[in-house]
């Protein structure tokens, strides 16, 4: 099969000249310019010398992946997918966007509607606080039989654990906990925390979640893999994907060839030139939450020490309508990537019609994607006249082969990126900021010396 293809001339050429001329120099020159920082940065993910590099257990995953590990996880899917109508995912952050971004990418735009009896309906919760939200999730499970996938690491995690109890009283009180023990799985630490004691004394079936990964880079582990099989979607072929990327974007793979390696060198190259802001650009409804993965795995592995481009995304040609004039014309500090679908899974003609109201008869016979390539173009060509650099990332349909390949295309990039920025791609501190001050406003125990603090604090203000 062939690859996920990179272009980066209309990128590149922004580094030499800061407007768009003949592409070719340009793309040699950033090479030059670049080429030693992504090795030096590649190198030291691939010997460990890097920050962070206790959570290097994604880097060669794909190729350290068995079959029979995959026979596994698609066994325990099968149980869930016999027993139960609906299937909670609970999990936050790369707990779940990763699952949510391969099976949205792959179902049907409809499923809700189609009602396919084969899958159950996947679901997704304990990524937020909402209590209408839990309320009405409750409400649709009533009566149905479902199961549940409880993904932390620790079990502590707020918005999951506070799910999790819903989820898991309302199984058992509906089913039984002969029916709960059934389908509910846990992924979780091996021997650590809250959600292993609670698989251990209820005798869930569990994985494990390798402890140097980390969540955002955790989708081809079982974070991801169990949801993406209960959905019924080949996990087999998303991981073959991940590994012939793996070979292709290898540390002893040379510059010119090496996809994530031009993708680091470009977009570090324009954010020293000024350009803040990358906005991940997708003319396919159904990658929308692979930009949504996308925007933690470089947001949380970048942004800190107050550096790192921030990650944006648009779909087109959906907000060319309400986002394309300020990308157009607004502030140059932006630019973007977009994800290219070469072949659509459908086809549909645009039909011819006598009265032809609306002008667009020169368009009849034409296939749907026809129209949606020109606008894609089109709009690549006026954004770069206005000043936007594009990369462009051309995938040659859309499965779970090429979704794999896109997944682990992201991940090594960012990690080399990362490390080319000068910060620990593979930590998060500012994350616990908000943790603090809503245990302590809370009055969690333990927090009581915070608490006092912060409400003294409300009060002054």
């Amino acid at each position: 099969m062939s690859n996920i293809k990179l272009d980066i001339t209309k990128a590149a050429c922004f580094l030499e000249t800061g407007a768009v001329k003949a592409f070719e120099p340009q793309v040699k020159a950033a090479q030059q310019a670049f080429e030693p920082q992504v090795k030096a940065a590649q190198q030291a993910l691939e010997e460990g010398t890097c920050p962070g590099n206790d959570f290097l257990g994604w880097l060669h995953l794909p190729s350290s992946i068995t079959p029979a590990f995959l026979d596994e996880v698609e066994a325990s899917a099968q149980v869930l997918r016999e027993n139960c109508e609906a299937v909670v995912v609970a999990g936050i952050g790369g707990s779940y966007l990763g699952a949510k971004a391969v099976i949205e990418a792959l179902s049907n735009s409809f499923q809700w509607l189609v009602g396919d009896k084969s899958n159950p309906t996947i679901l997704f919760a304990g990524n937020n606080i909402g209590e209408d939200y839990l309320a009405e999730l409750t409400d649709y499970l009533k009566g149905k039989k479902f199961g549940v996938i409880n993904i932390s690491k620790s079990g502590t995690t707020t918005e999951t654990a506070l799910t999790f109890r819903l989820l898991k009283k309302q199984c058992e009180d509906q089913w039984g906990k002969d029916f709960a023990k059934k389908v509910i799985v846990a992924v979780t630490d091996a021997k650590r925390g809250a959600a292993r004691t609670c698989a251990d004394k209820e005798g869930y079936k569990s994985f494990i979640i390798p402890d140097n990964v980390g969540g955002r880079f955790s989708v081809l582990t079982p974070v991801g893999l169990l949801p993406i099989a209960v959905a019924g979607f080949d996990i087999k072929q998303l991981v073959a994907g991940a590994q012939d990327m793996e070979k292709q974007c290898g540390c002893g793979v040379a510059f010119e060839e090496n996809p994530a390696a031009q993708y680091a060198a470009v977009r570090n190259g324009l954010y020293q030139a000024g350009k803040k802001i990358e906005i991940m650009v997708n003319y396919q409804p159904k990658l929308h939450f692979m930009s949504e993965w996308w925007k933690q795995l470089y947001g949380e592995s970048e942004g800190k020490d107050h550096k790192g481009i921030f990650p944006a995304s648009v779909d087109f040609t959906t907000d060319l309508h309400s986002m394309g004039q300020w990308i157009q014309d607004g502030e140059r500090t932006i630019f973007e990537t977009v994800i290219s679908i070469e072949q659509p899974n459908k086809k549909v003609l645009f039909p011819n019609d006598e009265e032809n109201l609306d002008g667009l008869n020169f368009l009849a016979g034409k296939r749907v994607d026809e129209v949606n390539k020109m606008a894609e173009l089109g709009t690549r060509l006026a954004h770069v006249d206005g000043g936007v650099p594009n990369i462009r990332i051309s995938v040659p349909e859309l499965n779970a082969y090429y979704i794999g390949q896109l997944i682990y295309f992201f991940e090594i990039a960012c990690g080399i990126s990362g490390n080319v920025l000068g910060v620990n791609p593979f930590n998060q501190p500012g994350v616990e900021a908000y943790k603090k001050n809503m245990f302590a406003l809370l009055d969690k125990p333990g927090y009581e010396a915070d608490s006092k603090a912060i409400k003294e604090r409300l009060k002054n203000e």
